[in-house]
């Protein structure tokens, strides 16, 4: 493989909850893209980042950022009216994708089944009765499982994050029903799923504990799950990619209650700027289906582009 002359800025870390998952992230894709004979500039985001990107006028932009700032549509947009080419998705999928409430809207609509979910302001969530027993709490615009917490029987189990300026958010929660049964992941790469992942949390729930620290999680590649099921979650993810018009790579998060069979099956959220660290959900699919992680890489690159 070889990257030719072509110059890619490879963004990481900036300022949002997810910086220090976003820092390993892109450091492993930008040492592959170097192995793949890119010229490769990694870039710390700040707010003086189109600065920055204008002083060194890469070519493609990796944009290896997680959370709020680098996956919800701000940083696309700059890039946007920059003229830079770019990976993952655009200004209005990674914008709707990353407000969990409005992305659930649009999948309930082309009948994809979730979780029943309400929105309450996050000062409220102590005084006022929660709508769900046992429920998933959490913030509408963050991911890697920052915020989120599962109450089991009433206000009294809410952490202190919940409470006060503590809270870091945003001014609204989102309460979820809680789902029994198992985590199953799906990747999708260029409009078709990759594989289904179980994951077993080591802790109480894939917390961020579990998705980053060695250990924290196993990953069962593939799913002992019957092929009917494993096959509608493949078809769900594919489909929530497209309501969206997600484009490169994406990552759907389900539950899925054995218990209520073939309609068992829920998706919580799509990811679109899934990590990319050693213990990241969508190389080991890659890996899994023959893809290597330089090769992951350099087909992002590859996939890059700007409407403008």
């Amino acid at each position: 493989m070889s990257g030719g002359e072509k110059h890619i800025a490879v963004l990481k870390g900036g300022w949002s909850a997810e910086r220090e998952v976003s820092l390993v992230s892109g450091a492993q894709c930008a040492a592959a893209l170097r192995r793949c004979g890119y010229e490769v500039t990694e870039i710390d985001a700040a707010p003086d980042l189109a600065a920055r990107l204008a002083d060194i006028a890469p070519d493609i932009v990796f944009n290896a950022l997680h959370g709020r700032w680098g996956e919800d549509g701000c940083v696309q947009g700059m890039l946007e009216v920059m003229g830079l080419a770019y990976t993952h998705s655009g200004v209005k999928a990674s914008a709707i994708a990353m407000d969990k409430q409005v992305a659930k809207s649009l999948f309930v609509a082309d009948g994809i089944k979730c979780p029943e979910g309400q929105l309450i302001p996050y000062e409220d969530l102590s005084s006022r009765e929660l709508p769900y027993f046992p429920c998933v709490v959490k913030p509408v615009t963050e991911g890697s499982s920052v915020g989120v917490a599962i109450i089991q029987e009433g206000q009294n189990e809410l952490p202190a994050m919940f409470s006060g300026e503590a809270w870091k958010f945003g001014d609204m929660a989102l309460v979820e029903r809680f789902i029994p049964g198992r985590e199953i992941t799906v990747a999708v790469m260029d409009g078709k799923a990759l594989a289904v992942t179980e994951i077993e949390p080591m802790t109480r729930f894939y917390d961020y504990e579990a998705k980053y620290a060695s250990g924290g999680s196993r990953h069962i590649l593939p799913a002992d799950l019957d092929a009917d099921i494993a096959s509608q979650a493949c078809a769900i993810a594919e489909q929530a990619h497209r309501i969206l018009g997600c484009r490169g790579v994406t990552r759907a998060d389900f539950r899925y209650d054995p218990a209520q069979g073939a309609e068992g099956i829920y998706l919580l959220e799509i990811n679109t700027q899934p990590g990319m660290t050693p213990t990241s959900l969508v190389p080991e699919q890659a890996e899994f289906c023959g893809i290597t992680f330089d090769q992951l890489c350099q087909w992002l690159v590859e996939d890059a582009s700007c409407a403008r």
